[in-house]
C-alpha cells in the first residue's frame, strides 16, 4: 500500500494557528464525533479569536469616524508668576501680580469626508463578519477532511494486518513442507519476501496514521499525548444519499463566501471614489472658548483676554492645479477594475462549480468500482491461497494475487479520499 500524501502546507498552518492553551486541565482522552470535533476547533482556533478581534477593531474605527463628526470639548489651565515685575506705563506702573488661567475650548468640525469615513468603516466591518464567518467554515472543513483521512487510514492498516497474516501463513505453511522436502525452498522465499513488503506497507501506513492524528490534534489544538478515539465511523460520513442532494443542488453566488467579500470589496472602492473627492471639498467649522483668569494678589492689573469668544471658519478650495481631479479620476479606475474583477470571479465560481459536480460525480464513479474491485481482489487472493495449500497453485500465483490485492485495496482507500475530498470542495462553493 503505497504512503499517503498529505498537504504539508495545512500541516504548517495549523501549528501557527493553534491557540496556546495551559496543560492544567487538558484530557488524557478525547471522544470525538465529527461534529463535536468541529465545534471544538472552532472554539480554540487562533485564527478566529483574530478574525473576532479586526471585528473589533473593525467597531471601533467606525465609532472613531462618528466621533470626528461631534462636538470636541478641552480643558486647560496654567499659572504665571512675573517675580514682582511691573509694567512702566510712564505716568503710572501696572503690576504684574502672579495669575492662573482657565480655558474650555469646545469645537465642532464637519466635511463630507467624514461622513463617506462611517460609511467605509460600515463596508469594512461586514467585512469582517464576512471573514470570521469564512474561518469558522475553513476550520470545520479542514476538520473534516482529518477526521475521514483517519478513519480510512485505520480501515486501511486493518486490510493490511489482514493479507499480512494470511501471507505469514501461507510462508510457514510453505517453510514446513521445505522442511519436510517437498516444497523448493524459492517457493518459501518469494513468500517470505511477499510478507516482508507487506510489514513495510503497513508500517508506512501506520506512521501515515499517526501523522494524520497529529495533525488533528494540532486543529483542536491538544497536546501531542492526547489519546484521540473517533466515535463516527465511515459509513456515518459517507452517505451517498446526501451526496446525491449536495449534487442536485442550486450554486447561488450571492452564499459563496469569496464572492461576497469582494462584493464588499468592491463596494469599498466604490465609497473610495466619493471619499477621495470630498478629501478636496468644503470643512466647516465652528468653536467656542471660555478663558477664565485669577490674580493672586489686590493690586490693579490689565486683562485682555475675553472670557468668552465664538467663532467659525469654512475653508473651500479654489485650485489644486488638477491633483483633485486626478485622484478622483485615479479612485474611479480601481473601482472599474475592481467590477470587471468581479464580474470575472462570477464566471469562474460558476465554472468552478460546474467542474466540482464532475469531481464530485467522478468520485463516486470510481468508488463503485474500485470497491467490487477489492472485493474481486480479495476473493482471488483467498482463492488462489487455498490452491496453494492444496498443491495446485504456485507461490508466484501467490505472489501476484497479493500484489494485485493490495493495489485493489489501494485504489479503494484513494477512492474514499477523493470522495470526501471532491465532497467538502463542493460544500465550501456551495456554502452548505
Amino acid at each position: 500500500m503505497r504512503e499517503f500524501i498529505f498537504n504539508i502546507s495545512l500541516f504548517v498552518l495549523s501549528v501557527l494557528l493553534c491557540l496556546p492553551a495551559s496543560a492544567q486541565g487538558r484530557p488524557d482522552r478525547m471522544a470525538l464525533s465529527l461534529e463535536e470535533a468541529q465545534q471544538y476547533a472552532v472554539e480554540h482556533n487562533r485564527t478566529l479569536a483574530n478574525a473576532s478581534i479586526d471585528i473589533q477593531k473593525a467597531q471601533a474605527s467606525r465609532w472613531q469616524a462618528i466621533a470626528g463628526m461631534l462636538p470636541q470639548v478641552t480643558a486647560s489651565g496654567s499659572y504665571s508668576n512675573m517675580m514682582g515685575y511691573k509694567m512702566d506705563l510712564g505716568a503710572m506702573q501696572l503690576s504684574m501680580p502672579p495669575y492662573a488661567t482657565f480655558n474650555v475650548s469646545t469645537s465642532l468640525a464637519l466635511s463630507g469626508a467624514q461622513v463617506v469615513s462611517v460609511g467605509i468603516a460600515d463596508v469594512s466591518r461586514k467585512m469582517a463578519d464576512l471573514t470570521l464567518e469564512k474561518s469558522e467554515r475553513e476550520i470545520a472543513d479542514q476538520v473534516e477532511t482529518l477526521y475521514f483521512t483517519a478513519l480510512v487510514t485505520e480501515a486501511t492498516v486493518l486490510l493490511l494486518e489482514g493479507n499480512l497474516e494470511r501471507m505469514r501463513r501461507l510462508h510457514e505453511i510453505t517453510q514446513a513442507s521445505v522442511d519436510a522436502g517437498v516444497a523448493e525452498q524459492t517457493d518459501a522465499d518469494q513468500l517470505q519476501v511477499q510478507a516482508a513488503m507487506m510489514e513495510n506497507t503497513l508500517s508506512s501506513t501506520r506512521r501515515s496514521l499517526e501523522m494524520v492524528y497529529n495533525s488533528l490534534r494540532l486543529q483542536l489544538c491538544l497536546d501531542e499525548d492526547v489519546d484521540l478515539v473517533l466515535t463516527d465511523g465511515i459509513d456515518d460520513l459517507l452517505n451517498l444519499g446526501t451526496t446525491a442532494s449536495l449534487l442536485a443542488s442550486e450554486f447561488d453566488v450571492e452564499d459563496n463566501y469569496d464572492y461576497r467579500l469582494l462584493k464588499e470589496s468592491t463596494e469599498l472602492s466604490r465609497r473610495q471614489i466619493a471619499l477621495t473627492g470630498w478629501s478636496n471639498g468644503p470643512t466647516f467649522s465652528i468653536y467656542h472658548q471660555y478663558s477664565g483668569r485669577h490674580n493672586f494678589s489686590d493690586e490693579p492689573t490689565m486683562n485682555m483676554t475675553p472670557p468668552n469668544m465664538l467663532g467659525a471658519q469654512l475653508n473651500i478650495p479654489l485650485f489644486t492645479s488638477g491633483k483633485a481631479r486626478a485622484a478622483v479620476k485615479d479612485a474611479r479606475l480601481a473601482y472599474k477594475k475592481q467590477l470587471n474583477t468581479l464580474q470575472d470571479t462570477e464566471l469562474a465560481l460558476n465554472v468552478q462549480h460546474r467542474q466540482l459536480v464532475y469531481n464530485l460525480r467522478t468520485a463516486i464513479d470510481k468508488y463503485t468500482v474500485q470497491k467490487q474491485n477489492m472485493e474481486v481482489a480479495g476473493r482471488v487472493f483467498a482463492n488462489i491461497a487455498r490452491k496453494y495449500e492444496l498443491g495446485v497453485a504456485s507461490s508466484l500465483d501467490v505472489t501476484n494475487a497479493g500484489t494485485s490485492l493490495i493495489s485493489a485495496q489501494s485504489s479503494y482507500v484513494q477512492s474514499l479520499l477523493d470522495i470526501i475530498s471532491a465532497q467538502v470542495s463542493l460544500e465550501q462553493l456551495l456554502n452548505k
